[in-house]
């Protein structure tokens, strides 16, 4: 008995949500990438029933999408299938993985963009020159927190205010797969967050509303969010940088850089950055090796010849 290919979706939504309770954004990535599986299979005229496709059905989607030769692109959509069909083998919807037989394509890994010690301070300083006294100190604490602890925007948006001690000098952050970590806080951002929370009632509605929770509000007294925080980045990067092009993942590079350029041991930053596997931290050793490159080349006399 074949189950159509929208009750299945439908299904495997309901898993990612309630039971695997995945972040949102791969809830959002998945989905959009299996319902554009899902209107190819409709164009084409394909079996509308996921147990009944074949590998050739799923090559000729990958190959359909627009940015088909985006190696990314496809080991994500890749990727949306594989846990797809996984689901249907264990709830019997599907006796195979046709996705198990794609060839991921290989992924050339970029070297993160990161400030530099001064531009980092710089961008720092930047929340006062511009704002109200409530914002400004809200966003001095988010960019201390974001530069100082290396959190991502995603947990720096799902802090609550309990999650943090400023007298111990820790917050506790929700990152990716639902883990939970401790990071620490710095002097700087603990300072920065103590002002913040002195204004942090002057943030809410003409209805006097406010999330009792959420530690960054907006003007509006409602969680912050990942949005937002990236245009409030963006906005004091260009200030100090001359450039609206900062990401605040740049400022969680900026954060693991400097710690490894001041002797900090890789798996000690793996720890404070969450990250699951020590080859994603290892990244940052290419950059200070790039680093290095370049002081040597300038500085030292044999490598300019004699």
């Amino acid at each position: 008995m074949t189950e159509p290919l929208a009750d299945q979706l439908a299904r495997f939504e309901r898993y990612l949500v309630s039971e695997r309770r995945a972040a949102a954004r791969t809830c959002e990535t998945y989905m959009r990438d299996l319902r554009a599986l899902a209107t190819f299979v409709e164009s084409t005229g394909a079996p509308k029933d996921a147990a009944l496709l074949d590998v050739r059905n799923l090559r000729a989607f990958l190959a359909s999408t627009p940015d088909a030769r985006e190696p990314a692109t496809l080991q994500r959509k890749i990727s949306a299938m594989r846990a797809f069909y996984r689901f249907l083998l264990r709830r019997g919807g599907a006796t195979r993985n046709p996705a198990s037989e794609l060839k991921s394509p290989k992924l050339r890994r970029k070297l993160p963009h990161f400030l530099s010690v001064e531009k980092s301070k710089e961008v720092m300083e930047m929340p006062s020159a511009v704002g109200t006294l409530a914002t400004f100190a809200r966003d001095q604490a988010m960019l201390e927190l974001l530069y100082g602890s290396g959190v991502r925007v995603s947990e720096l948006c799902g802090l609550n205010i309990d999650a943090v001690d400023l007298h111990a000098g820790n917050a506790r952050v929700l990152g990716k797969g639902n883990k939970e970590r401790i990071v620490p806080v710095g002097k700087k951002a603990r300072e920065a967050i103590a002002a913040y929370l002195a204004v942090r009632g002057e943030l809410r509605t003409q209805k006097d509303q406010q999330d009792p929770r959420a530690l960054f509000l907006s003007e509006r007294g409602k969680r912050l969010g990942v949005r937002q925080v990236q245009n409030l980045v963006k906005r004091y990067g260009s200030l100090a940088t001359g450039t609206a092009e900062l990401h605040p993942h740049a400022l969680r590079h900026s954060c693991a850089t400097h710690l490894l350029d001041a002797g900090a041991d890789l798996r000690s930053i793996q720890e404070l950055l969450g990250h699951a596997s020590l080859s994603t931290t290892q990244r940052y050793t290419h950059v200070s090796m790039d680093q290095l490159q370049a002081v040597y080349s300038k500085a030292h006399p044999l490598a300019k010849g004699r």
